[in-house]
């Protein structure tokens, strides 16, 4: 779905055609101007007048001007998934001219923690990016689940027992925990669980299974260290600093770690990639869906 932006400037009020609708996919996708022009291939002032023209000649907002950037309203958010199927139906067209060996292309923005992102996804990324150099990876890393329905990411890939149920996924696997603890820290000979230094997520993650977990198991055995995210625990057990809960994932083929305690069956969980049904039809959503259902293998004990 590529127009020209000169097109915007049409006077026609009444009309909304191709490149008013990806001006708002941009936007949205881009949450800021200079995001949205790098996507379109033009200016920040260009994006801003022409989306000023747009709201004028609809006589509605479809943005909110806010800290974080650019909002959009739920016009904007119709707009955009209008703009989505469009630009599904035509790259199977075009794939369909091509007899299918068209490549595939756009970005595709992928929303995870840290800790997936760092030790699992990145390896995978660089395999499906050498698979299809036509599509552009956004890869963001934050604890909060994106808002999808607000097309704040094409896909997310979180851990959870419970996906939410307006959004479509499938399960890549159970993800296990255990009690984790360098070689080197044990050698010391430190009784567990009373004598070791334990490492333990901050007050910024209060209801993190692994929390919950060793409050119910060690409820008066203190804390040494505190770390604000579970990547940070495995750092610090790497660094022989203590003992911590963490994936099984996360210290996979690394030989001077060792499991001083489980897997443990209460924290295991499912790790799943997400996505809204709207973009869920998009072909390089379809592609990285299928990707990693092959290709991603976790642990089991």
């Amino acid at each position: 779905m590529k127009a020209s932006i000169a097109d915007l400037h049409r006077k026609d009020p009444s009309g909304l055609g191709a490149a008013e609708l990806e001006l708002v996919l941009a936007l949205i996708r881009g949450r800021t101007l200079h995001g949205a022009a790098e996507r379109l291939g033009v200016d920040a002032s260009t994006v801003f007048r022409a989306i000023r023209r747009l709201e004028k000649a609809l006589g509605e907002t479809l943005f909110d001007r806010g800290r974080h950037g650019y909002v959009p309203t739920p016009l904007a958010l119709e707009l955009g998934g209008h703009a989505e199927r469009i630009e599904s139906q035509l790259q199977e067209a075009r794939a369909a001219v091509s007899g299918g060996s068209g490549e595939p292309g756009g970005v595709l923005r992928v929303t995870t923690t840290d800790t997936i992102l760092h030790r699992l996804l990145l390896p995978l990324a660089a395999r499906f990016a050498e698979r299809y150099p036509g599509i552009e990876l956004e890869l963001v890393a934050t604890n909060q689940l994106a808002n999808l329905s607000r097309r704040e990411a094409d896909v997310a890939i979180r851990a959870t027992r419970k996906p939410p149920e307006h959004l479509t996924g499938v399960k890549l696997g159970l993800l296990r925990a255990a009690v984790f603890a360098s070689k080197a820290y044990l050698a010391q000979g430190k009784p567990y669980p009373e004598g070791v230094d334990w490492i333990v997520l901050d007050d910024s993650l209060p209801d993190h299974p692994s929390q919950a977990w060793r409050r119910r198991r060690f409820p008066k055995l203190p804390a040494r260290h505190r770390v604000n995210s579970v990547l940070s625990v495995a750092g610090a057990v790497m660094a022989g600093m203590g003992v911590g809960v963490a994936p099984l994932f996360m210290f996979e083929g690394e030989p001077q770690v060792a499991i001083v305690e489980g897997p443990l069956d209460e924290l295991d969980t499912e790790l799943w990639c997400l996505a809204h049904p709207d973009a869920r039809e998009l072909q390089r959503v379809k592609l990285w869906f299928a990707f990693l259902r092959e290709h991603v293998q976790l642990p089991k004990a």
